[in-house]
């Protein structure tokens, strides 16, 4: 998507244009063409961070990033159509803190999770970001009663209609939660024994496991740590990982965007199954678009599969970047 908020980003920017044949990443049945840039910001926006992904039951896409200080526009959530045509954005009051956005079909509606890490909130909105609910520090756990930091990072669903909240940047609890916001129980806290968690980034029901057991992207400890529905420590997964942020399932597969600059697939055994656009820790992050090499990742912050089987990445860089990679 190619026009003026593309010849904007690219004054303020450094954007090369996409002129040179998009890199094939991947191997075997596991193959794409890496399109760079793929969603970009309208007319008068510039990304920030951009953190957060999500698609609705009409195909529609919605990118959560932080707001780049020289935007003219405030709006923190983006929506696009399944072909990446801007749609609308909305969301000013997630300037600067956009972070978790996960989004589920509750009834016949469908409703947007926001973590806010500036306002320290969850935020549930509709589709079109009317505040439905908004939750901060539950005082009802007792883990913040000295003042220790709640600084939500990602959520994910129970499949009785709960959810679960990481507070991965703040004290490392697991919080549950009921579909009203009314808090429940807590797991998780501070350490790398079994049970124990360093930034829990992201959390998603691992709907792949016959035990029903919540994956729990434990970032600091560089490892996918899985609990079962009442948060008790059920096991460990390391393989292929290194700084994982978040996840997204399709077809027994689960997909793994990784801050140590690589994508990765896992088999239903967690097996990898391949290493997307591995770019090694390239010290990139606040560089112009034109250091950028093409084909390979800075910070892999979400990615999520589309439901056309291509997949979506968005990454942890000031300047925003969100790429499709297009099945082959």
């Amino acid at each position: 998507m190619i026009g003026a908020a593309a010849s904007y980003a690219a004054v303020k920017l450094g954007m090369p244009t996409m002129t040179q044949d998009p890199p094939i990443l991947g191997e075997g049945s596991h193959r794409y063409r890496c399109l760079h840039d793929w969603l970009q910001a309208p007319t008068g926006m510039l990304f920030g961070d951009t953190h957060g992904l999500a698609q609705d039951g009409k195909g529609n896409i919605y990118v959560a990033h932080t707001v780049h200080p020289d935007s003219q526009v405030a709006d923190a959530v983006c929506v696009y159509d399944e072909n990446g045509k801007f749609l609308r954005s909305w969301g000013a009051e997630f300037r600067g803190g956009a972070h978790g956005l996960d989004l589920r079909k509750e009834g016949n509606q469908e409703f947007l999770y926001h973590c806010d890490i500036q306002r320290r909130l969850v935020v549930k909105t509709d589709l079109d970001g009317k505040v439905i609910w908004s939750v901060g520090a539950p005082a009802e756990s007792g883990k913040y009663a000295a003042g220790e930091p709640f600084i939500p990072t990602n959520v994910a669903f129970a499949p009785n209609g709960d959810l679960w909240v990481a507070d991965g940047y703040g004290s490392n609890w697991v919080h549950r939660y009921n579909v009203e916001g009314k808090y429940l129980s807590t797991f998780g806290g501070s350490g790398k024994e079994a049970g124990q968690l360093t930034q829990p980034h992201g959390i998603w029901f691992d709907s792949r496991r016959k035990d029903a057991l919540v994956a729990v992207a434990d970032r600091g400890n560089r490892r996918i740590q899985y609990f079962d529905q009442d948060g008790k420590h059920r096991g460990f997964s390391t393989m292929g990982m290194r700084l994982p942020c978040h996840f997204s399932i399709r077809k027994g597969e689960l997909l793994v965007p990784d801050l140590e600059s690589v994508v990765t697939i896992l088999d239903d055994k967690n097996r990898v199954i391949v290493h997307l656009g591995d770019g090694a820790p390239s010290g990139l992050r606040g560089k112009p678009r034109t250091d950028f090499i093409p084909g390979k990742f800075i910070h892999p912050h979400d990615a999520i599969f589309l439901r056309n089987g291509d997949i979506l990445v968005a990454e942890w860089v000031p300047i925003g970047r969100v790429t499709l990679l297009k099945k082959i």
